[in-house]
């Protein structure tokens, strides 16, 4: 493994599709007390459901410190495909800390090293201490063998992008404009790095993502590519509810947008829950915080988002509120991903913890 100065776009290379084929997707064991409730009891029953549905079809890199080597490597004795790997984080969010992977058409693969300030940094972050998780993108490549670029002079995180695969990208602008990421750089250089790095030609910036999304609302919660072309939308039909106005708002953006290939978009519209999901007391009595670290609050609103569905070789992992709207999900994107297996998670124990199950796995392409 070597660590690259180049840049990807300008060595051939771009971000693929999440519905391409996978050599495998990154996990981190669930055991910040801050993040999950009871230490990470209940989400390690769903990590191990997720981890175990994803190794039908692909390799899972499972990340854990060593106090939990142990336990991770007999959970997982029996499953051939879960590789387990001894890498300290800060917290679980593969998708936000480990490698951007880019593909040439060769069959190469190279992960990007982006800098993690944990959402913010000094402005608006959400725990003080990162320096692992930022540490955690470049050991991730050299225990897959995978060389990687260093972009540690860009913050950002992987859910905060989205790719079609054909040189279209999907942002936010709450997001990647925000004061906490790269506020030395305007919005024109900001996106420049972008094709830089991920090969795009275009991007798309969305106003908003969901309410609630204390990641400054990353955009694979609120629209994702289910093909070059076509794109799910978090929706709602009811105009009082807070994310009418964000949905509406990114809908007339995606309206009057082409992709790179200068198609029009075909948009779906993918139902938020009907009954907003919100933290309990005895939930958040579960917790311990640090200091620095962002502090929940009794009944507030979690970022709940059919939208944070994740693509594997062979199906589709949907999250699960036990709403009305949890059926529909799995009908709408049956029907539009009708070649794979669809998977219902039950996912509350990860949005207590801020995230949804596309927010906790991160990539790895196979190449083409």
């Amino acid at each position: 493994m070597q660590t690259l100065k180049t840049k990807p776009a300008a060595d051939g290379f771009r971000m693929p599709a999440e519905f391409e084929q996978h050599r495998g997707t990154v996990l981190i064991w669930p055991v910040r007390p801050g993040s999950w409730t009871n230490g990470g009891r209940e989400a390690q029953v769903t990590f191990t459901e997720i981890a175990r549905t994803i190794a039908k079809s692909e390799k899972v890199f499972m990340l854990c410190d060593k106090d939990h080597l142990r336990q991770v490597a007999d959970i997982f004795a029996d499953d051939k495909n879960v590789l387990v790997y001894c890498i300290s984080t800060n917290d679980s969010w593969a998708r936000d800390i480990g490698p951007t992977c880019v593909v040439n058409k060769y069959g190469d693969v190279r992960g990007i090293d982006w800098k993690f300030n944990a959402w913010g940094g000094d402005f608006d972050g959400l725990y003080a201490e990162y320096e692992d998780d930022d540490a955690a993108a470049l050991k991730i490549c050299e225990s897959i063998n995978v060389d990687c670029y260093d972009a540690k002079h860009f913050v950002l995180e992987g859910g905060s992008i989205h790719s079609d695969g054909e040189g279209t990208v999907l942002v936010t602008e709450t997001c990647l404009l925000s004061q906490g990421r790269n506020p030395h750089m305007t919005k024109l250089e900001i996106e420049q790095e972008l094709k830089d790095y991920l090969g795009a030609r275009k991007v798309i910036w969305l106003p908003r993502g969901i309410e609630g999304d204390e990641t400054n609302e990353h955009v694979d919660n609120v629209c994702a590519f289910v093909r070059p072309g076509e794109v799910v939308l978090a929706w709602t039909d009811d105009v009082n509810d807070q994310q009418w106005t964000p949905s509406n708002e990114s809908l007339k953006v995606l309206e009057n947008e082409t992709d790179a290939e200068g198609r029009k978009f075909i948009i779906h519209k993918l139902p938020i829950p009907k009954n907003p999901v919100r933290i309990t007391k005895e939930e958040l009595d579960s917790f311990v915080f640090e200091d620095g670290e962002d502090v929940r609050e009794e009944g507030e609103r979690l970022a709940a988002s059919y939208v944070n569905f994740y693509i594997t070789n062979d199906g589709i992992l949907v999250p699960q509120f036990g709403d009305d709207n949890d059926e529909v999900a799995i009908k709408i994107l049956g029907e539009l991903f009708s070649d794979r297996t669809i998977y219902p998670i039950y996912a509350r124990p990860i949005i207590v913890g801020g995230g949804n199950i596309h927010c906790i796995t991160q990539q790895i392409p196979a190449g083409e």
